[in-house]
């Protein structure tokens, strides 16, 4: 994947050479940034005559010529004279092919660990961490061994270096000001180095060991000078950018962290456990979040820019995106990810949670195995959609079911889903295909089960028609503070759709349609709960009726200031008892509805 160009006698164009091959070809192509100056090497100093007699060091079979045409050195492989020689009386530091002479007592080594001590020379002088003399690196040694404690040299062909961890962490200091700095140095050369394509297709492991291999040399020539530790993490900021989202694709990674906000180039922060943290985390400018918002939008088929600057995507983990850019967005683009737990959850994980009484836990598993139509309503953040999935756990595998979102984030478990994303506009302003173009699609589809994401718009007509038509066990989610604004909600956008129907026609139809509302909300200790279990009687006059199975008291608070509360049980029997004694659930009821009285 990585190389560089050169024209081979006879060859009739740019032959490119494996990174496999670089020592050999004579190094890395030089970036087109300049010229730059090789620092000498102990390797590239010319061997000096010695003051006295030095036995001859056994002769080595040379490398192959590649002098130029006129007999000299290729520019590559150049190396000016060092500025200051060694003094005469002083020993001259040589490389192991210089003719040095070695002790008595010392072992000979082989030429392949001559080769790797050469290689090594070249590469940790100009990071900072050149060869040492044998007699230093004996005393270490010996110091390590008294302690029991050794470490070993990381970089590939270096020799073994034993090091105390104190001494390491003093000198593997990570600097993360560094590290942004040479990114924005390395990157434009690593690119230039690179075949994108095939890099896109690497797995990441294999393309981060080729990044880190050829990145030594690319820091040698622009003479940055990172440790072992902020070369890693240069590393992975730059996989970060070619494979992911960039500076924040760690935090996708961290399972504590529920939602990430991208507020611009300079301000990221995170939500942990319910309450937003600031993070120290940076882009580069608009234009690199730009990039990262790109890279998500188009991995589904959409875009955004100017022209279309509000955009609804999703991750591959089905996580929610939204995309907001200028000029929309007057401080820069906007990127606000809400995470889903790997682990998806259960209701044992909501009771565990305080989110619902083991009670109310039984009564929503039989409303949801009986097939009674469901709304769950609740403000941003309260979790609708989390609940909705728990909900669906107790769909019948047999069951064909089909989702509708805006955005695909429900994580169904059973065998027979088919899931329908909408679309927006394209650039001619066609092609759009709405939720009720959807919903409306899904009637031809032979459902047995409809749910809807998110109910915002006309298609609350069409959700409330397939309900009413034999669709039983539908469910959907709505924004609304309390059950009874829900049923408002819901009028208002079917008046949004242009139906010129009576009011109390329209209550008629949501009252034959939903059982049970569910409420969830946000409590000031940032905790969630479901607060109400409501069902839907019928109508009286021209009001729908409903009555509440369950409540949650809040009592109190605690010195942590977190929410103390309890569920109970009105103690209400329900008018879809009938549903449940057909699905054999009669018991199961009976039991949900006392057990937290």
């Amino acid at each position: 994947m990585f190389g560089r160009r050169r024209n081979g006698p006879g060859s009739p164009g740019a032959q490119v050479i494996p990174m496999a091959g670089l020592a050999k070809a004579g190094g890395l192509r030089r970036p087109p940034a300049g010229p730059v100056t090789a620092r000498p090497t102990p390797l590239d100093r010319p061997p000096e005559a010695p003051s006295g007699p030095v036995e001859a060091a056994p002769s080595t079979p040379k490398a192959p010529s590649t002098a130029g045409p006129n007999g000299s050195a290729p520019p590559a492989m150049a190396a000016p004279a060092p500025a200051n020689p060694p003094a005469p009386d002083s020993a001259p530091v040589r490389g192991p092919s210089e003719g040095r002479a070695e002790s008595p007592s010392a072992p000979r080594r082989s030429p392949g660990e001559a080769g790797n001590d050469e290689s090594a020379g070249r590469g940790e002088g100009r990071s900072g961490f050149g060869r040492r003399r044998d007699d230093e690196v004996a005393k270490e040694a010996a110091a390590s061994a008294d302690s029991g404690r050794a470490g070993k040299g990381a970089d590939r062909g270096k020799p073994d270096r034993l090091a105390k961890p104190a001494e390491t962490a003093g000198m593997m200091a990570v600097n993360q000001g560094t590290i942004v700095e040479a990114k924005r140095t390395v990157q434009p050369m690593l690119m230039d180095l690179m075949d994108v394509g095939e890099a896109s297709k690497m797995p990441r492991t294999e393309l981060a060991q080729q990044i880190n291999d050829i990145l030594g040399e690319v820091l040698a020539q622009q003479k940055l000078q990172l440790n072992m530790f902020e070369q890693r993490d240069l590393v992975t900021l730059l996989i970060n950018d070619m494979l992911g989202l960039g500076p924040i694709e760690p935090l996708l990674h961290d399972d504590s962290i529920s939602e990430v906000m991208v507020n611009g180039p300079d301000q990221v922060y995170i939500e942990r456990e319910g309450r937003l943290i600031a993070t120290d985390i940076r882009f580069q400018d608009n234009h690199h979040v730009m990039n990262v918002a790109t890279r998500i939008v188009t991995a589904i088929g959409r875009r955004v820019d100017e022209s279309s600057p509000i955009c609804d995507a999703r991750l591959a983990d089905g996580s929610r995106v939204n995309v907001i850019v200028p000029p929309l967005a007057i401080d820069g683009p906007t990127i606000t990810i809400r995470k889903f737990k790997k682990d998806k959850l259960t209701f044992d994980d909501l009771i565990t949670f305080g989110a619902m009484s083991p009670g109310c836990a039984k009564l929503l598993q039989v409303i949801s195995t009986c097939r009674c139509n469901i709304l769950i309503s609740g403000g941003t953040g309260s979790g609708k959609t989390t609940l909705l999935n728990c909900l669906t756990h107790f769909i019948d595998a047999g069951e064909r079911v089909i989702t509708c979102e805006d955005a695909a984030e429900l994580q169904l478990q059973q065998p027979h889903v088919v899931r329908l994303e909408t679309r927006p506009a394209n650039l001619e302003g066609a092609g759009q295909v709405t939720m009720r173009d959807l919903v409306r699609n899904c009637l031809r589809m032979r459902p047995e089960r409809i749910i809807v994401g998110e109910v915002r718009g006309p298609e609350a007509f069409d959700l409330l028609q397939a309900m009413n038509t034999g669709h039983d066990g539908s469910m959907g989610t709505v924004h609304a503070n309390n059950p009874r604004e829900a049923i408002t909600r819901l009028e208002n956008m079917i008046a949004m759709g242009g139906f010129n129907m009576p009011s109390k026609a329209v209550r008629e139809q949501i009252a034959a349609a939903l059982h049970v509302i569910v409420q969830t909300q946000r409590l000031r200790d940032d905790s969630r709960k479901i607060t109400h279990v409501t069902e839907v009687l019928g109508m009286e006059g021209e009001v729908v009726t409903m009555q509440d199975l369950y409540l949650f008291d809040h009592t109190g608070e605690d010195r942590q200031g977190r929410v103390i509360g309890r569920h109970y049980s009105t103690g209400l029997h329900p008018s879809f008892a009938d549903k449940a004694r057909y699905f054999g659930l009669e018991r199961e009821l009976h039991e949900a509805l006392f057990e937290d009285g």
